[in-house]
């Protein structure tokens, strides 16, 4: 069986124009137990908010809900017309993670990468997930790669040009591919993603069920430009992490040789009432086509302050910022929920 890279298919760059954006509906309640609320609530409050999302989104975009059959009437309620809902067999709604990875060839087609989805180191219930990805390339009717390799979409962040982030903290987690070198996990990568040159950032596996995804802490903005979590507080319990990553990207490179050039967004942090830990992640954002869907955190300074950097980085596009608050508590963000489906190359 051919690779990706061996058929002259690459990832795109999270700004290369997309065909749709695909979501799962948020079907586990359990999954926002750490909530200030009581489940049932918190599970509404969270589901009012990924259909908030969607909405948002089909503003720019077409825009795919999966949910299960008991699920639809609701489903189609909350989000109303602007979204298509599907009938999809899944265990919970982060898509980003459970879903495929498209790639592009520069004669127009289009296929998909089918991870390993194992739950995340195996904490959650999988079985239905792990088989979304080929579901979804199916009924799309379009290549599917079928990867060894235990991955995550949240894992990976790519500038569509040969460059890959990624942390060593979830990538070489003997939870995902125990039996795998460092170096034979990059030459997956690098022919599943068709990427040159892999940047090798630090995560928080302590504090995080993912072990410290990329889209928590770093994503590429453009060609060399890469939006960093950073926090000027030293309690906040990524605050080490932070740190090391700036070093890690401060004179280091691209494929093509570009300096990296690092713009600091700052991460809020508090610990509530029942000692739950609420970090805000502003880098867990989705870049649609000709928008931006930001999260705001119930942190005033800080999302007034995030929403002023994206209107700069981001002069071309509208900036659409939502309250998103209960998904951190489910571990995640907008990122987590969303996957472009990329267009063809132009």
């Amino acid at each position: 069986m051919t690779t990706p890279k061996q058929d002259g298919y690459f990832m795109p760059a999270e700004w290369h124009p997309h065909t749709a954006c695909w979501m799962a509906w948020p079907c586990a309640a359990e999954t926002f137990s750490k909530a200030p609320l009581d489940l049932e609530a918190a599970h509404m409050a969270a589901k009012n908010c990924y259909a908030e999302v969607a909405k948002a989104i089909s503003r720019f975009e077409p825009i795919y809900m999966l949910t299960n059959r008991e699920d639809l009437d609701e489903t189609r309620l909350l989000c109303g017309p602007e979204v298509k809902v599907i009938e999809s067999e899944i265990d919970d709604g982060w898509l980003r993670d459970s879903g495929p990875t498209f790639v592009i060839n520069k004669t127009g087609d289009v296929a998909g990468v089918d991870w390993v989805f194992n739950g995340w180191g195996n904490r959650y219930p999988h079985e239905l997930d792990d088989r979304v990805a080929g579901d979804l390339l199916g009924r799309l009717n379009v290549e599917r790669y079928d990867c060894p390799l235990v991955l995550e979409g949240g894992g990976i962040h790519v500038d569509g040009e040969g460059t890959l982030l990624v942390t060593e903290s979830c990538q070489l987690n003997k939870n995902r591919n125990p039996d795998l070198s460092k170096t034979e996990i990059e030459n997956y990568l690098k022919e599943y993603l068709n990427v040159e040159k892999i940047i090798w950032l630090n995560g928080n596996r302590q504090q995080s069920d993912t072990d410290g995804h990329i889209d928590g802490l770093a994503s590429f903005i453009r060609p060399g430009r890469v939006l960093l979590a950073v926090s000027d507080d030293p309690t906040h319990p990524d605050y080490a992490t932070f740190q090391e990553n700036r070093q890690i990207l401060i004179g280091n490179t691209d494929a093509h040789g570009r300096p990296i050039n690092i713009v600091e967004i700052t991460e809020p942090y508090e610990i509530t009432d029942t000692d739950v830990h609420v970090k805000g992640i502003y880098v867990n954002f989705y870049m649609a086509n000709g928008g931006i869907i930001l999260p705001a955190f119930d942190f005033p300074d800080y999302d007034q302050a995030a929403l002023e950097i994206f209107r700069r980085e981001f002069p071309h596009h509208q900036i659409v910022q939502l309250p998103t608050r209960i998904l951190l508590f489910g571990g995640g963000n907008i990122h987590c929920i969303t996957q472009q489906q990329p267009g063809p190359c132009q």
